[in-house]
């Protein structure tokens, strides 16, 4: 679970980073468009390494504080800036909606059926 909340922070992070920065008409240093999936098990392997020792108390304040944050600046966002096609240039063919979407509840979804998961075999291997 520790890993999972934190690579959600991670993401919701780079979200808010591309964000910011394309509001600002720069590009950040790692942007999603063209991203292929080995660059992207990279940065989610880099993620791992980066919180791996952390204690989970901390990775779940760190959660819920970045969850806070995130869910502030999607409230403020523009109708405009939300739904318009090549708004940015990191959406590429998307929306913003469709990137606050993906870092945000069908993030969790994925979050919350990887827990399950987990949970389910800790029952079945008796460790719950």
């Amino acid at each position: 679970m520790k890993d999972i909340l934190a690579h959600l922070v991670a993401w919701e992070k780079l979200f808010l980073d591309w964000y910011r920065t394309g509001i600002q008409g720069r590009s950040s240093a790692t942007t999603p468009v063209g991203m292929c999936q080995r660059a992207m098990d990279s940065l989610n392997q880099q993620i791992y390494e980066t919180n791996q020792w952390r204690s989970l108390d901390d990775i779940i304040a760190e959660f819920h504080t970045s969850f806070q944050h995130i869910m502030t600046v999607i409230e403020t966002i523009p109708e405009e800036d939300m739904f318009t096609h090549n708004r940015f240039n990191w959406t590429g063919g998307l929306t913003l909606a469709d990137y606050v979407a993906g870092n945000t509840c069908n993030h969790y979804a994925w979050a919350k059926s990887q827990i399950r998961k987990w949970a389910l075999r800790e029952v079945k291997s008796g460790k719950a």
